[in-house]
């Protein structure tokens, strides 16, 4: 499909049983299901295009450490990395080591594929797709029928111009310019602030930074931040389970897929503001997630989540550039439901 003919939200094609607004087909060709979604985004063009974003010599990591997180999640394990010498290994009478890890794809830095989170009331993935332990077990990426991230690789991965959405440093410094201080003055992860599209639009041109298509998404609150080194005060603000993020509203849900990114992105839990709200306000159960359903199951558009965004932060107001060469290249393996992102920011 010509991106520049990408329909905006009200005018995708009506999908059988299926709300307005659902991308399911737009990308398929050749009478083959697209199993990428909106990385079909990023053309020959596109990339090239974002080439242009490196040109000072630097790079950034936004991996945290798999073993990053502070304290035990219920249902991801905590990661093991076990070394051996090739002696122990049984592998050569040589000197020299290899290494094991066992991890959860979740539990730090990580993309979610179009299959972590179904449209819930079909049951449904990423382009009315059914996934099964049976299909995600296939032994090959080219007998893999599920909208899973090794297909990344048969695209040559990811490379595109990322923006990066201060939101944490444009809060703080708003808070100061209105003369508060101390824990006022602070935009503290755990408040559970809901950030809007106004919002995002005034940092981004605070920022001097216009959206393109293709672009990625990314929006900083400071979460990893705090979560690597947790504080008695910090279990407490757990409690409440507040945790900021983009507000799970249809406007927003509108305007992701208006603005045609690629896949968005931070270093929140969830991308979106957790718990979710319904739509007269009131607040859902995690179940009820918003942007999830609509972003990985309807467009076909990847999350990712638990970033580390603070050498990024710094290096963006140090430089005044918030846009950049961002490349990144998940685990290649058959049936990969998340991965760590192996994400690079260069400028």
């Amino acid at each position: 499909m010509n991106i520049t003919k990408v329909p905006d939200f009200d005018d995708l094609p009506e999908v059988k049983d299926m709300p307005q607004g659902c991308a399911w087909g737009l990308f398929d060709k050749d009478g083959k299901k697209d199993l990428l979604g909106t990385l079909n985004l990023l053309t020959k063009d596109v990339i090239k295009g974002a080439y242009g974003e490196a040109r000072d010599g630097v790079s950034v990591s936004l991996n945290w450490p798999l073993n990053a997180m502070g304290f035990p999640m219920p249902g991801r394990i905590q990661p093991t990395h076990k070394q051996m010498t090739l002696r122990e290994a049984g592998l050569s009478e040589s000197t020299g080591w290899d290494d094991e890890i066992h991890f959860n794809t979740q539990l730090s830095s990580q993309w979610d594929s179009l299959v972590h989170w179904q449209h819930q009331p079909s049951g449904l993935a990423y382009n009315g797709i059914e996934v099964t332990k049976e299909g995600l077990a296939a032994a090959k990426t080219e007998a893999n029928a599920t909208p899973t991230l090794d297909h990344w690789h048969a695209a040559g991965g990811l490379v595109a111009r990322g923006v990066l959405i201060d939101f944490k440093e444009w809060a703080e410094k708003k808070a100061r310019a209105e003369g508060k201080t101390g824990d006022e003055a602070i935009s503290h992860p755990l408040d559970g602030h809901r950030i809007t599209v106004e919002e995002i639009e005034t940092i981004a041109r605070d920022q001097g930074v216009e959206f393109r298509v293709g672009d990625v998404l990314i929006v900083r609150t400071g979460l990893t931040e705090y979560l690597q080194a947790p504080t008695p005060e910090l279990f407490a603000k757990l409690q409440g389970r507040k945790i900021s993020g983009v507000h799970g509203t249809m406007e927003s849900i509108k305007w992701l897929w208006n603005k045609h990114f690629a896949a968005v992105a931070g270093d929140a839990w969830a991308f979106e503001a957790l718990p979710p709200v319904k739509e007269d306000g009131s607040e859902a159960s995690v179940t009820e997630l918003v942007l999830h359903p609509w972003l990985l199951a309807m467009f076909g558009m990847s999350i990712g989540e638990l970033w580390d965004l603070r050498a990024l932060s710094a290096h963006c107001k140090a430089s005044g550039r918030y846009s950049f060469l961002l490349t990144s290249a998940p685990l290649n393996i058959p049936g990969l439901v998340g991965s760590p992102p192996n994400a690079l920011a260069i400028f």
